[in-house]
Order: structure tokens, then sequence, then C-alpha cells
């Protein structure tokens, strides 16, 4: 399956308008355009129970290619802040998995 693109929204030093929340997939996850200066802005809407988000990351260490991933359990109600991931390090498309659809995904270009 797909995974379902999530739209990068800019912020700057004057503000910005958070965007719509990307409603978590657990089925076919999350790619987001990765330029080295995205966050990505993670909630956990349930009211009960904590729930997992996952950001799959691949790049290059001394010519050598390298993946990683970063896994937080948000508590219920409770967000998360991830990244940004350079450029020379990651590459240009980060990918996001979350184990239930309560958790939301918000991606801002910061600066």
């Amino acid at each position: 399956m797909a995974r379902g693109t999530i739209a990068v929204s800019i912020s700057d030093r004057a503000g910005t308008v958070l965007p719509a929340a990307t409603v978590g997939d657990p089925v076919n996850g999350h790619v987001v355009a990765n330029d080295g200066r995205v966050g990505l802005l993670v909630r956990n809407t349930g009211s009960t129970v904590g729930r997992t988000v996952t950001v799959r990351l691949s790049g290059t260490l001394d010519g050598q290619a390298v993946s990683a991933t970063r896994t937080k359990t948000l508590a219920a109600g409770a967000d998360a802040l991830f990244g940004p991931y350079p450029k020379d390090m990651y590459t240009a498309s980060l990918l996001v998995d979350v184990d239930n659809a309560e958790l939301t995904i918000r991606a801002i270009k910061i600066g």
C-alpha cells in the first residue's frame, strides 16, 4: 500500500496558524518531504490509552547506508515534537508509522 503524504506548512518569525492535523493511518503509514527543517508535531487525541509513533530514518554515514527508528509512546492527550532531521544526514523523505488512528500528525517547516 502507498503511504499517505502529509503536506508541510511553513512557519516564520511572525508565527503561523497550525495546519489541520492528519489522522494517523496505522495500515499504510505516512511520508513527509524533508528539507532538513521539518518538524513533526504528533498528538495522542485519545483519552485513556498511550499510543506509539515511529519515525523511520535512513541516511548515509561514511558512505554506508544506515537506518534508524525513533519511537515514542505518547500518553493520552500528550504531544511530542520530532525533528528537524538535517538533509546532510537523512534522506528527503521521512516515513512515519502510528499504531492507532488516535494519533494525529502535523508537519511544520521551521524558519
